[in-house]
């Protein structure tokens, strides 16, 4: 592999996360790492006629703070899922592709998931093939590395094959403590991304919303206007 991202699976992520993996000739779901609670593992936002609207999956915590990411449960008993699907129907019902993407998304939200990564990962891979990006998957469960932090991303590039290692700009401040990339021949280049415009529902643009606002808005333009926000070359 040439050029590796690395993101936790996230719940409904925003533009920026598929920019990543559509530079990436291989994808890792960092579900190796420890959750955190009330982070974007378990949520994120749409966009309603009064601005923000976070949804959010209940997970079971209580008696499980040392949870890896790819243990959590997702708490059933309050059936969040079902009124995301209503709280998404209701206020995208009038977007101009909306009846294109709905029912594909609504499967896989009407599934009885058990754990949220396999919750996060299917709606990944669910929202992928309809941008119509591809980037090789691997879990960071599966390698059976050891290493934390920054020591951690450089293993898993290693166990990849990865050359180029294109980090999320988030993960800036920790690397440059320590980093291992250099002396073990892996490039490492920080993703640049401007959030790029579209056309949305309910006036003023809002920024940093879930990718399924510009899918039910832009359609077949999605990745076209994904790609618009890239900043820097990986050469």
């Amino acid at each position: 592999m040439s050029i590796v991202a690395i993101m936790q699976p996230t719940y409904l992520p925003w533009l920026g996360y598929f920019d990543l993996i559509d530079r990436s000739d291989c994808f890792v779901f960092l579900d190796s790492v420890q959750f955190n609670k009330r982070s974007w593992q378990q949520r994120n936002r749409i966009k309603g006629p009064q601005g923000e609207i976070m949804l959010t999956v209940p997970v079971i915590s209580k008696g499980k703070r040392e949870q890896k990411l790819c243990e959590v449960e997702i708490d059933k008993s309050r059936n969040v899922l079902e009124k995301h699907l209503k709280t998404i129907f209701h206020y995208y019902k009038k977007a101009t592709c909306f009846s294109k993407y709905y029912d594909g998304l609504s499967e896989i939200l009407s599934k009885s998931h058990t754990l949220l990564c396999d919750l996060n990962i299917e709606i990944i891979q669910w929202f992928m093939a309809q941008l119509g990006t591809q980037s090789i998957i691997v879990k960071s469960s599966s390698l059976n590395l050891s290493g934390k932090k920054a020591e951690l991303l450089c293993q898993i590039c290693q166990a990849v094959g990865g050359r180029t290692y294109l980090a999320a700009k988030g993960s800036q401040e920790y690397i440059e403590r320590n980093n291992p990339f250099g002396e073990n021949g892996i490039k490492l280049i920080y993703h640049d991304f401007q959030h790029p415009e579209y056309n949305q529902l309910f006036d003023l643009f809002m920024p940093y919303l879930s990718v399924l606002d510009l899918l039910f808005n832009e359609g077949p333009s999605s990745l076209d206007i994904i790609r618009s926000g890239r900043r820097n070359e990986l050469t």
